[in-house]
């Protein structure tokens, strides 16, 4: 079981990529990854908490950038929760944590061309509020 001894520094390098991975359209998520390195190590919970949150956000802002810049006349009346996004604004994407729907609400949020720091903003409010909430559990 030796090839099982991770240091807490490789585990946080790989919660950071996992992280970013899983928010973009790869499917996969995160959580368990967060769960498990919290249990081995807890005293690491505001890094990992840290870095979590950033990748998430920065795989989230990815999918905006790809939102972004998707031609004006590609027809995306099928995207799902468009129109909601257009009436919320950047405040819905403290829902972009949620499976598939927080995918394409980033995708929506770029292809809308709402401006980039508020969506960054809520993005990151809210995927680290969601990971705050499953680190109180794991610890």
């Amino acid at each position: 079981m030796e090839w099982l001894n991770v240091t807490a520094e490789a585990g946080l390098g790989g919660l950071f990529l996992a992280s970013f991975l899983a928010a973009t359209v790869l499917p996969g998520g995160s959580e368990p990854l967060l769960w498990g390195f919290l249990h081995l190590y807890p005293a690491e919970m505001w890094p990992a908490l840290a870095l979590a949150s950033l990748g998430n956000t920065a795989g989230g802002m990815t999918s905006w950038w790809c939102g972004r810049y998707l031609p004006r006349w590609q027809r995306l009346e099928n995207l799902p929760h468009r129109e909601r996004m257009a009436r919320w604004g950047s405040p819905a994407l403290l829902l972009s944590w949620l499976p598939l729907v927080g995918d394409a609400l980033c995708v929506a949020a770029g292809w809308l061309r709402l401006h980039w720091l508020p969506c960054c903003l809520f993005m990151a409010v809210g995927k680290f509020a969601r990971y705050w909430l499953l680190a109180e559990t794991a610890i």
